[in-house]
């Protein structure tokens, strides 16, 4: 199986997050998974590749040519592909994975994964969606989803398309155990402002 790690690219977080990121790399490995992931050589990105590759597993970085270029790639990985744009590493990641997996990151991050999850709501695809919430990272965004649902901006019914583990642990056993739900409708029914009816 190959799964895909949005994740931060930054060395200036705290330690907390290294360590979950690390963690979650050697369980990808001994998972007996590949990672497919950003290919940088920094930041969480770079954690979690060397734990994966520490314990086995096959690690493909994907990269702009613009990242590449300024020597931030990582030379460990054993496939390195470098894209003419971002537009280009995110379809291939997407393309190669079985199942995504969202760390804590930054404003890049945040829009891989809500792609992620826009394409799967639209039903471009079925697969499992996680994010790893260290340190209650995610708790604001959650929060922020709590409202569009409150709102009628989301259905309730979305809180199905991913799942919010609290470690890696969590995550990988939600994957390991992920059956694909029935497409949900991204469809309102809902009256016509015009007649109310």
């Amino acid at each position: 199986m190959n799964i895909c790690v949005f994740s931060s690219s930054s060395n200036a977080i705290p330690e907390i997050y290294f360590e979950e990121a690390r963690k979650l790399g050697h369980l990808i490995g001994e998972s007996g998974w590949k990672l497919i992931y950003g290919g940088a050589n920094v930041g969480l990105m770079h954690a979690c590749a060397e734990a994966a590759r520490e314990t086995g597993a096959k690690t493909v970085g994907i990269i702009p040519e613009l990242i590449h270029a300024h020597r931030l790639s990582s030379p460990n990985d054993h496939e390195q592909i470098v894209t003419p744009n971002m537009r280009e590493r995110k379809y291939l990641m997407r393309k190669r994975s079985n199942a995504f997996i969202a760390l804590p990151g930054g404003f890049g991050t945040l829009e891989e994964i809500l792609e992620v999850i826009t394409l799967k709501q639209l039903n471009y695809h079925n697969k499992a969606v996680v994010f790893i919430n260290t340190n209650g990272y995610y708790n604001p965004m959650l929060q922020q989803f709590d409202l569009a649902y409150r709102e009628s901006f989301a259905k309730e019914s979305y809180r199905e398309m991913y799942f919010v583990a609290s470690t890696p642990e969590e995550a990988v056993a939600y994957i390991k155990e992920y059956v694909p739900s029935e497409p949900l409708s991204k469809w309102f029914n809902v009256p016509s402002k015009e007649t109310g009816n």
